[in-house]
């Protein structure tokens, strides 16, 4: 199995808004009052029997809320906590935001002077996805590993239910060598932007097109030495760090964080802005997918938020309406709509048309500058 995850738990509360925020962005929002997105991950990170750690690369203003939500559900496991995981786990406030490429580059380096004399493989996951049963989630993992041994860049894929606009696609080809025999393992041929309606459509009814889950697998040399030869400028951006070794970590009952890396804060200014798929799984010719059989669900918009629900969430009446959902602190009225989205959180009030989504960030947009200018 995989000696490491990283969780990349960024993300400034846009696209839920206005039930998360900057402050309080989306993976540490819940279902129903339970765990929160976050804590979902850390469990399935958890769950993998990893030997090594489990790094959570965030944001620095919101790291006292991933320490806070880590703590708190170590308490609730209690003895349950494996003991392999104890003064295991990692938070790393990044200097800045730079998409996705940065933190599992950094991620990759620090764990090789944590334990050098291993050869740390990795699990990158997201800390906003819906993912079970938790026992196909690692059955499919120990698949992704084996390809990883093969050093491959390893991504799950997810079987489309729908001709979704709102995520990336994977087209696969052949078998991988060495794992013929494994069906749900298959050469990438080709990554796909997000689609208009119509191209969703035409990969959905030819049925050689997969939904890109966002997370994946490799060796960390493997990643390092992909990296240097597909985005050799994300690659010498943190190339230093190599052989810095020059980090101060503070504690937070067992919960260890990042305080300081000699020259990190300088790179990050330095480095491009993109993400790992653009750096390196669009370019690497070692690129494969593992099929899921778990169920995924990326919570990116209040569509997808939606379909975790049967019923709105609030006291709702409607009159002479359809096909809305309603997610609010507050008792809401619907009189003769339909298809609308209504949130109402934190003294804040969306009203959004379905499959409308990728608006809201471009409304909240507006409101930060309204307010700014005030």
């Amino acid at each position: 199995m995989f000696t490491d995850v990283v969780i990349l738990a960024g993300g400034f509360g846009e696209r839920l808004w206005p039930a998360s925020s900057s402050d309080f962005p989306k993976q540490f929002m819940s279902l129903e009052g339970g765990v929160s997105f976050l804590q979902s991950s850390i469990l399935r990170a958890i769950s993998l029997n990893i030997t090594g750690h489990i790094l959570i690369v965030t944001r620095k203003e919101i790291v006292n809320t991933v320490v806070e939500q880590t703590k708190s559900l170590l308490e609730q496991m209690g003895s349950m906590v494996p003991e392999n995981i104890k003064n295991r786990i990692i938070v790393i406030p990044e200097p800045c935001p730079i998409h996705t490429a940065a933190p599992v580059t950094i991620s990759c380096h620090l764990l090789n002077h944590l334990d050098s004399n291993v050869n740390h493989s990795l699990l990158v996951m997201t800390s906003d996805h819906v993912i079970g049963p938790m026992d196909f989630f690692v059955s499919d993992t120990e698949l992704a590993y084996k390809a990883a041994c093969k050093d491959k860049i390893v991504c799950y894929s997810i079987i489309p239910t729908e001709p979704s606009t709102g995520y990336g696609y994977i087209k696969t080809s052949t078998y991988v060598e060495g794992l013929e025999k494994i069906e749900s393992i298959k050469k990438i041929e080709e990554f796909k932007e997000k689609p208009d309606l119509e191209t969703a459509k035409q990969y959905l009814a030819s049925g050689n097109y997969t939904w890109n889950s966002g997370m994946f697998g490799f060796k960390a040399d493997v990643y390092l030495s992909e990296l240097k030869k597909c985005e050799p400028d994300a690659y010498f951006a943190f190339s230093k760090l190599a052989t810095e070794k020059d980090f101060v970590f503070s504690n937070n009952d067992n919960i260890k964080i990042l305080e300081n890396w000699a020259g990190l804060d300088e790179m990050y200014q330095k480095a491009p802005r993109i993400s790992i798929d653009k750096a390196l799984a669009e370019k690497t010719k070692e690129a494969c997918t593992v099929k899921a059989t778990f169920s995924w669900e990326d919570i990116g918009s209040w569509d997808s938020f939606e379909k975790l629900f049967t019923e709105n969430q609030g006291k709702v009446a409607t009159v002479d309406s359809e096909n809305c959902f309603v997610y609010s602190d507050i008792p809401v009225a619907l009189c003769g709509v339909k298809d609308l989205v209504v949130v109402m959180k934190n003294n804040k009030l969306l009203v959004m048309k379905k499959n409308c989504s990728p608006l809201v960030k471009d409304a909240v947009h507006i409101l930060e500058k309204d307010e700014s200018n005030k």
